[in-house]
């Protein structure tokens, strides 16, 4: 089955480059960035600033190809693709939750992203800790070195 997904805005950022961007929105705790909305979608934003973050889906649009093993960030040996958070993958699709600031018409300025200026995105959806929050008692390999999250950066390793 084939299918297409096309872009309803882009998200702009500081990191132009992979060099000293953060790995995961954890590390960019106040880094702002701002979504811009295709015009066509602005209307879809209508209530969104009740919330205080939303989900972001978006476009991994420099990586190219995947492989199956990875050597992570946090890490120093190779992983199964699928369970780590790398962007190369066969359907390059990342996710981040983010905190809303403000909306101002097709504009949405938020705090936490951790990706590259001009990402596409692909869609938005409230943050209701309530439909999402699980009680989660494992996290696999990361549990060694899940808190560097906070100061690890990005490298070429995935584009």
């Amino acid at each position: 089955m084939e299918f297409s997904i096309i872009p309803i805005g882009t998200i702009h950022t500081p990191f132009d480059d992979l060099e000293g961007m953060p790995i995961q929105p954890t590390g960019a705790a106040s880094v702002q960035g701002t979504i811009v909305m295709d015009k066509e979608y602005e209307q879809g934003l209508n209530d969104l600033d009740g919330f205080s973050h939303i989900i972001l889906l978006y476009h991994f649009h420099l990586s190219k190809g995947y492989n199956l093993m990875v050597k992570p960030f946090l890490d120093d040996q190779k992983r199964g693709l699928f369970s780590t958070r790398a962007p190369r993958r066969p359907n390059p699709i990342g996710l981040s939750i983010v905190r809303l600031i403000k909306r101002e018409k097709n504009r949405l300025t938020i705090e936490g992203i951790d990706v590259l200026n001009k990402t596409p995105l692909i869609d938005i959806k409230p943050h209701v800790p309530g439909f999402e929050t699980q009680h989660v008692t494992a996290i696999g390999w990361l549990e060694k070195n899940h808190e560097k999250v906070i100061s690890a950066n990005s490298d070429e390793r995935f584009i």
